[in-house]
């Protein structure tokens, strides 16, 4: 368990409203199991937090990736603002370990990864209102565009429904379509398979957490075979 200071020292800001982190930190869930909590959730936090990250990460792609064309640019934005990735933030200031959040969120590692990345909105959010554009503009470039390079080398901000599309309507003059095979497991802790059909053809299948998951994982197979 690491304290709000230790946070503060990790990303280089020490806020003058200490209840505005505080909030930024607080999932919905705990207020269910502690009524006395008077901040309130961080969820309208969590939503100027998006808006404020979406438009600093636009901006550095807009004047650092001349060579990108607005497709491109725009999947390097998604890259890097997905809820994953922000998921892969969170873990490396330990956000998780300031949160306030109810103990059966705490114990479901799927949810909790939903709730650190939302939290990570937040907390821009709360730099914004706290400490003004710039602090926030400085979070962001520090911990979040930082990892762009990276995902650049790996291509993972690649759109594969969108490229397999692409070259299926270049071949075949046909649009994908793509089929649940199975579900599995909870509510909450989904499983799907899903099949990409190109015509009647099967080419691929895929797994993932969420449809849209399980159908970028085929939409990747199916690239290698067409």
């Amino acid at each position: 368990m690491i304290l709000l200071s230790d946070l503060q020292d990790k990303i280089g800001y020490h806020f003058h409203n200490l209840d505005l982190l505080q909030q930024a930190l607080t999932h919905r869930s705990y207020l269910n199991e502690n009524p006395q909590f008077t901040l309130g959730h961080n969820e309208r936090l969590e939503f100027y937090g998006d808006t404020v990250l979406e438009d600093v990460v636009t901006a550095y792609l807009f004047h650092n990736y001349k060579d990108k064309n607005e497709g491109e640019l725009t999947n390097l934005r998604a890259a890097l603002v997905r809820g994953a990735h922000l998921a892969q933030v969170a873990d490396k200031i330990q956000l998780d370990q300031c949160l306030n959040i109810s103990k059966g969120e705490k114990n479901d590692a799927t949810a909790k990864a939903y709730i650190t990345a939302n939290a990570i909105e937040a907390l821009i959010a709360a730099l914004r209102l706290d400490g003004g554009y710039e602090v926030a503009q400085r979070f962001i470039e520090d911990f979040i565009i930082t990892d762009l390079e990276k995902i650049i080398a790996e291509q993972s901000f690649i759109d594969a429904k969108s490229l397999l599309q692409e070259k299926s309507q270049e071949k075949f003059s046909i649009t994908p379509h793509y089929t649940v095979v199975s579900e599995e497991g909870p509510d909450h802790n989904k499983l799907f398979e899903v099949a990409v059909f190109i015509d009647s053809k099967e080419y691929a299948r895929g797994i993932g957490s969420s449809k849209q998951k399980a159908e970028q994982n085929a939409a990747k197979k199916a690239l290698d075979k067409i």
